[in-house]
């Protein structure tokens, strides 16, 4: 069994705010973003295969998530906000260039920080990923947008009352069976453990920082930014995510020039905790087809080489 020494610890982001990592691992730099209200066990699977096959997996929490602090300024609830975090965070393990992998909402933030910060990409990674409003039509209606309005209109009037029913109704024993049933799981092949730990973290997040984050998710959209992507692409989807279906991956795929698309059978909207290995193999085989040549030296010719001797 292979002991991988994983490294802890927090940097102040450019207005202050603590955030949270982890890196295991040692060469080629991976960073993991999750979706909105998601935790680092939604990579479990990822840090372990990769952090052991020669790569530095890194994992942050976003501001408001978890280990992360909550920003004193709530406007710093933000997409460039984000951005900036992820910046910082290169720059405080002194990453120059690495490879981004993202999940869900973490595709915008990856998309938003390339936006921002394009050189610091080798590689994009998109797995059940989008690129604008994700709640606008889903489930053939508007119900989860009114849903998101009469939270976020509520909260300012009852704060207390509405964190107790974000609660609840986050923790109610039917979630994870409804979850499934939306797509966002799939019961036959991810741990129930995996989805009760889901289910725990976005249940303790910080009500009013979750819902001015989820606006930016409704409001922000990349696509202008999809048209300049110049880095190796790859675009993972699950052909049974209900929450962020194929005509999504297939949206992506069609406005980043030269993105490899796969889309996997009985995959849902967490593909990368439904069949891990088969993700893991794609994911591989994608970053060794495209790897980053390192420039050639040029070297001075023999007799000029003397001269100078």
């Amino acid at each position: 069994m292979i002991k991988v020494k994983k490294e802890t610890g927090h940097f102040k982001s450019f207005d202050g705010t603590k955030i949270y990592y982890e890196v295991r691992g040692k060469g080629t730099p991976i960073i993991f973003c999750y979706g909105i209200g998601c935790l680092f066990n939604h990579w479990r699977h990822q840090i372990k295969y990769f952090s052991e096959n020669g790569y530095k997996t890194i994992v942050f929490d976003y501001r408001a998530h978890h280990q992360s602090d909550v920003p004193e300024d709530h406007e710093n609830l933000d997409m460039e906000s984000l951005a900036k975090d992820i910046k910082g965070l290169t720059e405080h393990l002194k990453i120059k260039k690495a490879i981004f992998c993202s999940h869900s909402f973490g595709g915008q933030i990856m998309v938003k920080t390339f936006d921002l910060y394009p050189e610091i990409f080798s590689h994009l990674i998109f797995i059940n990923g989008f690129i604008s409003n994700p709640i606008k039509g889903m489930f053939g209606g508007d119900v989860p947008a009114k849903v998101f309005n009469f939270f976020n209109r509520g909260y300012d009037l009852l704060p207390e009352t509405l964190t107790y029913l974000w609660k609840f109704s986050v923790q109610n024993p039917l979630a994870i069976p409804l979850s499934a049933l939306a797509g966002g799981f799939n019961l036959s092949l991810t741990s129930i453990k995996d989805i009760e730990i889901y289910i725990k973290g976005i249940a303790n997040l910080d009500l009013q920082s979750f819902l001015a984050l989820f606006e930016q998710m409704m409001e922000y959209d990349g696509h202008q930014v999809l048209k300049r992507i110049n880095v190796p692409t790859l675009i993972i989807g699950g052909k049974n995510d209900g929450v962020t279906p194929v005509s999504y991956q297939e949206e992506l795929h069609r406005s980043i020039k030269d993105s490899e698309l796969s889309m996997i059978p009985m995959g849902s909207h967490c593909t990368q905790l439904d069949l891990p290995d088969y993700v893991n193999l794609k994911i591989e085989k994608f970053i060794q087809t495209h790897k980053v040549k390192k420039p050639r030296v040029k070297r001075a010719p023999k007799d000029e080489v003397s001269k100078e001797i």
